[in-house]
């Protein structure tokens, strides 16, 4: 007797091993491939801004402690229809910032046509900056904007999007109204949701969170991408998803891009999966209240006083009534960029 319970637990040993030999195994081979490196990108001409000698080493990014605030941009691409050496447009540019002390998480969406200075390349809408440098520049152009460092970027594509939401089997929402809307280049990316709680797939889920065709356009879209982002936090946070996980990385692998080392990307989804998503803050940038419509040639474009915008992001950073006057600090609190180029001025 006490030998076969000693035979079926070394049975039930080496299962165990295996399983988290496979686990570990599926971890490591996604944070490996979705690393971007100066010889090659899974995106048509991206790969010219994303490394390389010179101008790449001055934006290459800092070490993560693990104990200071870390500020994650995350690039939505369209790359539909583009030629081999076209640079992905950008449909959507969002910041996720975790502070690993207190576990909590903001999560940022920035209007595509806030104008901006993006740095060597002059005034223009902000959604320009990784057509006009890759993701370092958009970095760096959103960096200065929110007056904050942010040391890493994560990069996917339309059809990323949908693999990562029907690897996670879906997300249950509420669509707050009927949306419709036809896309006469391309049907399949028609819209087309009824009002109502439902379960969005990647296809129905990307509808909605593209769809700005009403009278608040860009304004009601960020909100719906943050909503729909937490949704999504929520779900990779059950248990269900945990056990799945290295099949969901697998199904993104050939869609995401990033400049996060392994060992970072580690640390950093161990953050993101303690991460409180319950009541977690998020705003539009720039909020409502800051914003400057203008016409620019003839153009509508956004505009906000940076001053006041950094003022805001530090009080909604720091629980506090993102409107109340910034506390004073002295020269040893201020905070200092965690490094690279992406954090100075």
């Amino acid at each position: 007797m006490a030998r076969t319970f000693k035979r079926l637990f070394i049975f039930v040993l080496i299962l165990l091993l295996a399983g988290i030999g496979y686990y570990t195994y599926g971890i490591l081979k996604f944070a490996t491939n979705i690393q971007s490196t100066p010889e090659s990108s899974k995106f048509p001409g991206l790969s010219k801004h994303t490394g390389g000698a010179g101008a790449a080493q001055s934006l290459l990014p800092p070490k993560w402690e693990g104990t200071e605030r870390v500020n994650v941009l995350i690039l939505g691409g369209d790359s539909r229809g583009l030629k081999k050496n076209e640079i992905p447009r950008s449909d959507s540019m969002m910041v996720a910032s975790i502070d690993p002390v207190t576990k909590k998480a903001v999560l940022l969406s920035i209007l595509r046509d806030t104008y901006v200075k993006i740095p060597g390349h002059g005034d223009d809408r902000i959604n320009t900056a990784v057509a006009s440098g890759g993701p370092n520049l958009a970095m760096k152009t959103a960096s200065e904007l929110l007056g904050i460092p942010i040391q890493y970027y994560v990069y996917t594509d339309f059809q990323g999007f949908i693999s990562l939401v029907d690897a996670l089997g879906g997300i249950e929402l509420e669509v707050e109204k009927d949306m419709k809307y036809r896309d006469s280049e391309e049907p399949e990316f028609d819209i087309n949701l009824k009002k109502g709680v439902q379960q969005l797939n990647g296809k129905t889920a990307l509808q909605y969170v593209r769809f700005r065709h009403d009278a608040l356009s860009d304004f009601s879209r960020t909100e719906r991408q943050r909503k729909f982002m937490t949704a999504v936090a929520q779900k990779m946070q059950t248990t269900s998803s945990l056990i799945r996980m290295p099949r969901i990385l697998n199904s993104i692998d050939p869609y995401i891009e990033t400049n996060l080392a392994t060992v970072d990307m580690l640390k950093l989804g161990t953050l993101a999966l303690e991460a409180k998503t319950e009541g977690m803050a998020s705003s539009q940038i720039p909020p409502a209240e800051l914003l400057v419509e203008k016409r620019i040639g003839g153009a509508a474009v956004i505009s906000v006083n940076r001053d006041k915008l950094h003022k805001y992001v530090e009080n909604l950073f720091a629980g506090r009534d993102p409107f109340a006057p910034a506390e004073k600090k002295t020269a040893a609190e201020s905070p200092k960029p965690a490094g690279g180029s992406a954090g100075k001025k």
